[in-house]
């Protein structure tokens, strides 16, 4: 579902400055362990991915078609064949899919028009040809018929919606169209529903994925005009899952609420259309002309309307089957032989909006690549200490449907066994993405460091630190390239990982259950973006423009594959608690700093409002009024967020330091006391009440963002607060956020209390 290149994640950790410090405090594997590892890696054969993804693809896969239900099984048997103990595990969830969809252009330049909401087959490329792909459609929109005046609002964020209102033009009753970007998808009809439009459009601009980019399909790799971007505009960020069943798992016995109660399913239609009807609709415009930042690059006057007569009026209209469709999780066992209710939990999902090809099956073939490699290791002797679970989702591209299900049905199981969760979804050709849990960045590190880069041969851990030195190092760097840069340049710090927000199937395990996370993928070079949820995600395009060869699937699979083996044999903890107290007292400094320009903000606001100063700033092209006003800014008091953090550093350290000097003598059974304290540690970090106005999300530390749905927010109850000027429940979750912390904190003592024999 995710789309996010490695440079891009690394760039946003490194921001932090957060850093870790020696190579040295972790030991490498020994020689045994890097034979294994070895020939787990002389099994991965990119031929045999390419053919597993080309049957994959063959067909639609989106949740209920019949297709996807064929792959399931097929996943299940090929694990079952390799040796492992599967099963398919279903789920009958709230799963709306189009019956009916009508967008034209009624009245304006240009009517009568309608838009076509297909997308027509390539010349050459079999498998679009396909009579089975949804139409333009997106997930949990709300059905009805309506007919109103067009308003274009850029890309449908918070600072547009400002714009709008200092330029005197309200969407109330009207119907929005957006293009992609800037945010997540599901945000653009959610805040033109929040101020009152009556409809929502959403195009995908060539400026940022078609021509303006590259060649079109099938030509190059950028989405035609006629391509269009479908998905979920489900409210996500309020809880992921079967919009019926919040936090319990869809099962046949399971208490459903009403669809009207469901807060996730929006109440106003919305569809997806393709940047060549877009162009009919933005034309048929009047009123002022469009802001500089607001232009796109399609071939005409991009004008903003007003919602009066003589603009575009629009007819937009979607009926729905709103039934229940039966998902198909594949849950594949390899019990460990010393402690099997130790779990390694490793994940992908098989359903895609069509063929999805690059979303997600790249990652799935490199999931089954390394459970094959498994499956050749334990015939030939080899055991895993812990169990090993490997799980292909159904539900994911709607609402994280089939992963979310699963973990709230198992949760206390989960919360009891698991000792962390690793995902992959898309995956192309390029540089190395890692995001997660920061207990666990250095073994990311150690991970990536012994995995090589077809490309340039040496490691992809070390490929990533050379790309962020030279960017670095380019002209016109931002501060957040320069400071990557500085980190990356000393060998002797590890690369920091990226926090975890949303748009894949990690989110109930870390953000619902506490269960540490990890996600793995490879990005940057083949281009996947121009294709992304459309009928040309296909096996021709991934082949030719993602990865041609399937050689960083391969890669993926080694990395993943090694961070399996690794977590499911060590005997000691990998985590380096320094690095995840390093990244919270980071977090905790942008907080604050976040605070201070928000008094700042209101301060200066009310300073210009009270004198001419505005209407001197004010765009002088553009018509305006005065914004509202700011709501005052209070002092915030961290001090219970500084003493936790404190605590935490002193924590970590004292544990890290232990466990380095004694950790390798310590008895079978200090070793299985010291795992009993440390395994279900993340769940500290949960708090009961979660977060404000979204109480599934009980992680303090990582969440995705109310308003940036798959973008991390960090300390998220303080953080989204003070953004959002819900002054009395940052206070309140400063409080709370600390007692996590410190919870977390006093489990490390325990920890060292045991490495130190005590």
């Amino acid at each position: 579902m995710k789309r996010r290149t490695g440079l891009a994640a690394l760039l946003s950790a490194c921001a932090l400055g957060a850093v870790s410090t020696a190579w040295a405090a972790s030991p490498t594997p020994p020689m045994d362990s890097r034979a294994l590892e070895a020939k787990f890696d002389a099994q991965i054969n990119p031929a045999e991915m390419g053919t597993w993804l080309k049957l994959l693809a063959a067909e639609p896969n989106h949740v209920g078609s019949v297709h996807d239900k064929t792959n399931a099984e097929w996943i299940a048997a090929q694990l079952k064949s390799w040796g492992w103990d599967a099963r398919i595990e279903t789920f009958d969830v709230l799963y709306p899919t189009p019956i009916s969809e009508s967008l034209d252009l009624v009245g304006g330049p240009g009517a009568p028009f309608k838009a076509m909401l297909t997308e027509p087959p390539v010349p050459g490329d079999q498998a679009t040809y396909t009579k089975d792909a949804l139409p333009a459609y997106v997930a949990f929109q709300g059905d009805g018929d309506v007919t109103a005046p067009l308003v274009y609002a850029n890309y449908g964020m918070p600072d547009d919606y400002l714009a709008l209102e200092r330029m005197g033009i309200s969407v109330k009753g009207k119907i929005v169209i957006t293009r992609y970007g800037g945010g997540w998808r599901g945000l653009k009809p959610l805040l033109a529903q929040m101020h009152g439009a009556a409809g929502a459009i959403i195009y995908s601009d060539p400026k940022d994925d078609g021509y303006a980019t590259d060649d079109v399909y099938p030509k190059g790799p950028a989405r035609p005009p006629h391509g269009f971007q479908r998905g979920s505009v489900a409210d996500m960020p309020i809880y992921p899952g079967d919009p019926l069943t919040p936090g319990v798992g869809s099962t046949k016995g399971a208490k459903r609420i009403d669809r009207k109660d469901a807060l996730t399913i929006l109440k106003i239609p919305c569809l997806p259309i393709s940047y060549a009807d877009a162009q009919v609709l933005l034309a048929s415009l009047d009123g002022p002309v469009a802001p500089a930042g607001w232009r796109g690059s399609l071939p005409i006057t991009y004008h903003v309307g007003t919602g009066g007569a003589g603009g575009g009026q629009v007819h937009l209209a979607v009926k729905s089957d709103w039934s229940q469709k039966t998902l198909y999780d594949v849950i594949g066992t390899l019990k460990g032989s010393e402690a099997p209710n130790e779990w390694i939990v490793r994940g992908n999902h098989h359903d895609g909006w069509v063929m999805g090809a690059s979303d997600p099956l790249s990652g799935q073939v490199a999931l089954l690549a390394e459970a094959k490699a498994f499956g050749v290791l334990a015939k030939s002797g080899w055991k895993p200490k812990r169990t090993i679970v490997y799980t292909s989702w159904d539900g994911e591209e709607p609402m994280l449907l089939g992963s979310t299900e699963w973990a709230e049905t198992h949760g206390d199981e989960l919360k009891a066994k698991a000792v962390v969760y690793i995902n992959s979804d898309s995956n192309g050709r390029g540089f190395l993405r890692a995001e997660g849990s920061h207990a666990f960045q250095h073994f990311v590190n150690q991970v990536t460091a012994d995995v090589k880069d077809p490309e340039t041969n040496v490691s992809v851990r070390d490929r990533l630190r050379a790309s962020l030195t030279v960017r670095a190092a380019e002209p016109g760097a931002n501060e957040q390239a320069r400071t990557a840069g500085k980190i990356a340049g000393d060998p002797a710090k590890d690369l920091p990982i990226a926090a975890l927000g949303s748009g894949s199937d990690y989110s109930a395990f870390l953000q619902h259950l506490g269960l540490p996370s990890l996600d793995f993928g490879y990005g940057g070079e083949g281009e996947s973006g121009g294709v992304y949820h459309s009928l040309y995600d296909d096996y021709q395009h991934h082949s030719t423009f993602v990865d041609p060869g399937f050689v960083y699937d391969a890669v993926l699979a080694k990395t993943v594959g090694r961070a399996v083996m690794r977590l499911a044999d060590t005997d000691l903890p990998v985590q380096r608690y320094g690095d995840f107290a390093d990244t919270v007292s980071g977090y905790l400094e942008e907080v604050k700093k976040l605070a201070d320009t928000t008094r700042d903000a209101a301060r200066a606001q009310a300073k210009l409002l009270g004198s001419n100063a505005y209407e001197l700033a004010a765009d002088p092209t553009q018509p305006h009024r005065p914004p509202t006003p700011l709501t005052a800014s209070p002092p915030m008091n961290f001090a219970a967020l500084d003493a936790a953090v404190a605590r935490l550093k002193a924590s970590s350290a004292a544990f890290d330091t232990a466990l380095a000097a004694r950790g390798e003598g310590l008895s079978k059974a200090q070793r299985a006391k010291l795992n009993a304290v440390v395994r279900p540690l993340d769940q500290s970090l949960l708090r009961p009440e979660g977060l404000p106005g979204r109480p599934w999300y009980m992680n303090m530390v990582y969440a995705p963002g109310r308003f940036t749905g798959y973008g991390a927010k960090t300390l998220p109850g303080v953080r989204e607060a003070i953004e959002e000027r819900r002054f009395d429940d940052a206070q309140k979750y400063v409080g709370i956020t600390g007692q996590a912390l410190s919870a977390y904190a006093g489990e490390l003592d325990k920890a060292t209390a045991i490495v130190n024999g005590n």
